[in-house]
C-alpha cells in the first residue's frame, strides 16, 4: 500500500476509536476501557510490526537510492564545473526516514499504551471515587490506587484468574465489577467472607453471632450535605474502621432486589441477617445509610473482584488527603 492508501485506512481505525469514546463519554452505549486498551495495544503493535519490518526497510531502501544518485548527480556537476546541487543528501536521508503522520500515531504511540496496558491490568488502575458511600475513608473526588495483583492476577477483558494469591479479608475496601450492572465499577468494604453469618440489625453489625465492637467518635461534618452525622469506629478484621449513620434513615432494607443466593439471606423490620456463600463476599459502605450495598443487591462474586483499594494519590480540592487510608 502507499502512502495515501496507508494514510486514509488509519484515518478510518483513529476515528472508529474517537466515535467510541464519544458515544460512550455520551452514555450511547457502555463502554469498556479495558477492551479498548487492548484492542489500542493490538492496533498500534501491529503498525509497531509493520514499521520495523515492512515500512521502515523500505523508507532506508528508497532513501539509500535517493542518496546515492543525489551524491552522483553532485559528482557529475562538480566534474562539469557548475555549482554543487543545493539538496544536501544527509537532509535528504533525515527527510525520507521521518515517519509518516499515520505512524506517528500508532506505531510511535506503541511502547506508551503497552506500557499503560501492562501496569493497568496486572499492576494499579486507578479509580475515582464517584459518590459518598465510602465517606469518611474515601470522599466524592478522592483518585485513588487499586492493587491488581493482590487477589491474583487475571487475564484483562475476560477476567480470568492465572495466579492466585490473597483472599479479601474482612475490612478490606475492594473494587468490584457491580454484580447488577458489570460494566460498573463499585467500590465498599467487605464484611463477610465465605461461610460467614452477617447480620445487620438495628444499624448493628454482627458477624457469625457476634456483635462488631463499636465505639462512638465525634461528629462528622460533610460539607457536600452541609451536615453532621454520627461517627463511629468499629473493629473489623482487626481494623479501626469509621463509619457514620444517620438517625433519620430507618433500619430495614426498603427496596430489596431479585438476587442470586437471595435464599441465603432474611430480611425483616430490624434489617437483613445473610450467611455468605462460598465464592462471595458481603460488603457494605462505611456510609452506612447512603450507600448502595450488598444489603440490596446480593454478594460480590470472586471473579467480579478487580483489586484491593490502598492509596489515595491525588484528591484536587483537598491535598491533604493523599496518602494511605488503611
Amino acid at each position: 500500500m502507499n502512502d495515501q492508501t496507508m494514510g486514509a485506512l488509519t484515518g478510518v481505525v483513529l476515528a472508529a476509536f474517537a466515535g467510541y469514546g464519544v458515544a460512550w463519554y455520551l452514555g450511547a452505549i457502555d463502554g469498556n476501557f479495558a477492551l479498548l486498551l487492548l484492542l489500542a495495544v493490538m492496533v498500534t503493535g501491529a503498525y509497531w510490526v509493520a514499521e520495523r519490518w515492512i515500512f521502515l526497510p523500505q523508507r532506508r531502501a528508497a532513501a539509500e537510492r535517493a542518496v546515492t544518485e543525489a551524491r552522483r548527480r553532485r559528482e557529475e556537476l562538480a566534474r562539469q564545473g557548475i555549482a554543487a546541487d543545493p539538496v544536501d543528501p544527509e537532509a535528504l536521508r533525515r527527510q525520507m526516514l521521518a515517519q509518516p503522520w499515520w505512524l506517528d500515531w500508532t506505531a510511535g504511540l506503541f511502547p506508551v499504551i503497552l506500557a499503560v496496558f501492562l501496569l493497568r491490568s496486572f499492576l494499579f488502575e486507578p479509580f475515582k471515587i464517584p459518590s459518598g458511600s465510602m465517606i469518611p475513608t474515601l470522599r466524592v473526588g478522592d483518585l485513588i490506587l487499586v492493587n491488581k495483583y493482590h487477589y491474583g492476577i487475571r487475564l484483562p477483558v475476560v477476567h480470568t484468574k492465572i495466579v492466585d494469591n490473597h483472599s479479601p479479608q474482612r475490612g478490606d475496601v475492594i473494587v468490584f465489577r457491580y454484580p447488577p450492572q458489570p460494566s460498573l465499577d463499585y467500590i465498599k468494604r467487605v464484611v463477610g467472607v465465605p461461610g460467614d453469618q452477617v447480620a445487620y440489625l438495628n444499624k448493628q453489625l454482627f458477624i457469625n453471632g457476634q456483635p462488631v465492637p463499636r465505639s462512638a467518635e465525634a461528629d462528622f461534618y460533610d460539607a457536600e450535605a452541609m451536615r453532621y452525622h454520627k461517627q463511629f469506629v468499629e473493629e473489623i478484621g482487626g481494623r479501626r474502621v469509621h463509619i457514620l449513620l444517620d438517625d433519620e434513615r430507618p433500619a430495614f432494607i426498603p427496596v430489596v432486589a431479585e438476587f442470586p443466593g437471595r435464599e441465603h439471606c432474611t430480611y425483616s423490620v430490624e434489617g437483613v441477617t445473610c450467611r455468605v456463600p462460598e465464592g462471595h463476599y458481603f460488603v457494605l459502605g462505611d456510609n452506612r445509610d447512603n450507600s448502595l450495598d450488598s444489603r440490596y443487591w446480593g454478594f460480590v462474586p470472586e471473579r467480579n473482584i478487580v483489586g484491593k483499594a490502598v492509596f489515595v494519590w491525588m484528591n484536587f480540592g483537598d491535598l491533604g488527603r493523599i496518602g494511605s487510608f488503611e
